[in-house]
Formats: structure tokens, sequence, C-alpha cells
């Protein structure tokens, strides 16, 4: 799995106030960020097992907490319309400064992805929250809090034409395109070896396989395809068919906050404050401010 998994689409919102100190990289504008509006009915995930219990930390010997991201990674971290630093990444650095009592001794700095890990190992800032993946490489580097969100598969059909019938019998038989080489091919053959897979070059080729009737189903990233699904260029023509399906060893282990291998007491830090935004449910909030459409 690649560092990232780029997203070809972002929610654009209307971004207010951030309690938040920004601190822009060079070329990059300060941020503010969009209050939260009670969440609509739909699907959210939760990957915090709530029988974990951490200890509440004590963050008071810390004269500043530095967060790097990039701004090429959206919707999670992104610049805004108005050239401002925003995105998912960003508000949940923000909400974890909050729950921790250190809003104010925080920061985050805008910098291009392939420098984020020489900077934390440099101690240019104390946390990285930019999709770096996590990985025996990563891992021999960083520690890792534990994964907040994870990149789901799914299963797109035309409206009105589900496949939940056809997946209980493997999808025996059952014709479904699927990005040629790609870590979704290869779960597709492996979770559903009945199934016919349909190797197309590109999404855009599979899903005008899909809307020309060619194949019954398409199957691809779950995050990417819910910003497809509500997009223009979709028209209503299809919908999510079956549930969302993961997998650590072809999708990775998700997306978590990266610190120095010695500073445990702030990964741990962190992994308490998510803890409590998940229960409280402003992670909810946080997501579905920008996967309105839920990949779930």
């Amino acid at each position: 799995m690649g560092e990232k998994k780029p997203l070809r689409a972002f929610v654009a919102a209307t971004l207010l106030a951030l309690p938040l100190l920004v601190v822009a990289g060079p070329g990059y504008a300060q941020s503010q960020a969009p209050a939260l509006a009670p969440p609509p009915a739909v699907p959210t995930p939760n990957f915090w097992d709530q029988g974990q219990r951490f200890a509440e930390p004590d963050l008071s010997d810390r004269a500043r907490i530095r967060f790097l991201t990039s701004v090429d990674f959206a919707p999670f971290n992104f610049l805004d319309q108005r050239g401002r630093l925003a995105g998912f990444h960003v508000d949940l650095a923000r909400t974890i400064c909050e729950e921790l009592d250190v809003a104010a001794r925080c920061q985050i700095e805008a910098r291009p992805f392939a420098e984020l890990g020489g900077a934390l190992a440099q101690g240019e800032g104390e946390a990285v929250i930019a999709g770096l993946a996590i990985d025996a490489d990563s891992r021999s580097r960083f520690d890792f809090t534990h994964p907040f969100f994870r990149y789901p598969a799914r299963f797109v059909t035309l409206t009105g034409q589900p496949v939940e019938r056809e997946l209980q019998a493997g999808l025996a038989g059952v014709k479904v395109a699927v990005v040629s080489g790609s870590a979704h091919e290869a779960m597709l053959r492996a979770f559903f070896p009945r199934a016919e897979a349909v190797g197309l070059p590109t999404r855009e080729a599979a899903l005008d396989a899909l809307r020309a009737e060619r194949v019954r189903a398409v199957f691809g990233d779950g995050v990417g395809l819910s910003f497809w699904l509500s997009s223009e260029a979709a028209a209503d023509c299809c919908a999510f068919s079956g549930g969302p399906l993961l997998s650590d060893h072809f999708l990775g282990e998700g997306l978590a906050i990266a610190v120095k291998p010695e500073d445990g007491d702030l990964r741990a830090a962190f992994d308490y404050a998510i803890g409590r935004i998940v229960a409280s449910g402003r992670m909810s909030e946080l997501l579905l401010r920008y996967f309105p459409v839920s990949a779930f």
C-alpha cells in the first residue's frame, strides 16, 4: 500500500473560526475550522474499542505541540478555496488539543508530504497527521496511535439493482469491474474467487462499464466512490450495494497519528483524547462534516 490513499474529490465546507493556532509553511495560508453541526442519521464507523482505558495524561511540561501535515490529501488535509489549511485531520488535531486542554500550545504546519517523516525525526514537530502508511518501515521509525479511520472497500451497482442475494452466493459468475493491478483487484479475487473479475485501466472505465450494463457491479475504494456517488457525474445512477469490507492485508491499517518513538507519553495522550472524542460523538460529527455521503 502506498504512503497515502489519494482521493479525487473533497467536500467543500464553509469554514469558521479556529481556536487552534495554524502556522503555515512557505506558500501556505492560515486556516480556520468549521463549527460542527448536529450529525444526521447516516452510518458512521467506530474503529475504537470502548473497552480500552487510557490514563488521563499530564502534558503540563510541554511548551508546545506541533502537528505536521500536507495539503494534498483532501478531504483529510488540503487548502480550501481561500487558500486556508482545512480538512478532517486539521479539525481532529484541533479537537484533540481542546480535549487535552492544550489548545493554546498547539500548532499545525503544512509541508510537502515527502518531507513530513524527516521533519518529525529531526524534531521539527511533535506529530504527523497526514496519512502516513502504517507498515514495518514506518513502525521502525515512528510510534503510532491506534487507527482512528480505516478505508472500506465497497460494491457499487445501478440504482435498484443490488447484489445482496448474489453476495450470499459469493458472487458466483457475477461480472464485477475493478481497476487492474490495484489492491482492490487482489482483494476481490481473494474474497470472491467465484466472481468474474473484469479488470479495467481506471475507476472511470469501470464505472462506465457499469452504466453501460456490461458488468453488474464495481468494486473499489469506498471513500472515493462515496464522493463520486454524490457528484453530478453520477447523476443518481448508482448506489452502494452490500456492506463495507475491511482488510489490513489489502487496504492497510488505516489512519493514525505518528510521533517519535521516545514520545510514547504523547502518543498515549492522543489515544486518550481520541477515545473521549469517539465516546462523546464528536468523531462522528467530524466524519459527517467531511464525508456527508458515508462510505460505510
